[in-house]
């Protein structure tokens, strides 16, 4: 099963994503970690994410970049946190994929959700503010919508959460009953 979890900074996507992976069976819970920590609001983010964690029997893999090489068995269940991040790193770090971003994203994405048993893919909302960006921001937030809709186009269930509060999207989530 593939799921598809979006929502605002502060929304509560994470615990939620979660709770989901949690629920779906897998023999290793994995949580592909994207966000490259900097300064300490980073920092302090990876550390709460850790703590949220702990002893929910994740195994914590750092992957900024391409994510079609991560090491995932048939048997996993994989969270990915988050797509946002990801594509950031592909598109503006130095060893990032640049132009290719999306197309080594949309691999990446495969390689996880043919891979592994179940995958849970969590992605930020940054469409709904209205500004006008510059010209590469603007090209990020198109990049990011084609990632999310290649993702949502593979998922079996989608949520968008707000304040805390699930909402589905898309699918027949009878099956993720279990999880509240």
């Amino acid at each position: 099963m593939t799921v598809y979890i979006i929502g605002g900074s502060g929304s509560g996507k994470s615990e939620f994503a979660e709770k989901i992976a949690v629920s779906l069976n897998g023999e290793r819970h994995v949580y592909i970690a994207s966000m490259i920590p900097r300064g300490d609001e980073g920092k302090n983010k990876v550390i709460r994410h850790r703590t949220m964690r702990q002893n929910k029997g994740f195994i914590t893999i750092e992957k900024y970049l391409d994510l079609k090489t991560a090491d995932i068995d048939e048997n996993d269940c994989v969270l990915v946190e988050c797509m946002s991040n990801l594509l950031a790193n592909e598109m503006f770090e130095d060893n990032g994929s640049r132009e290719y971003a999306v197309e080594n994203i949309k691999k990446g994405i495969k390689h996880i959700s043919e891979s592994a048993k179940n995958s849970v893919f969590v992605s930020n909302d940054v469409f709904r503010d209205g500004y006008q960006y510059d010209e590469e921001t603007e090209k990020y937030i198109k990049n990011l919508a084609e990632v999310n809709n290649y993702i949502i186009s593979k998922a079996d269930a989608a949520f968008e959460v707000v304040c805390g509060i699930p909402i589905v999207i898309k699918g027949d989530v009878k099956c993720l009953n279990h999880w509240q």
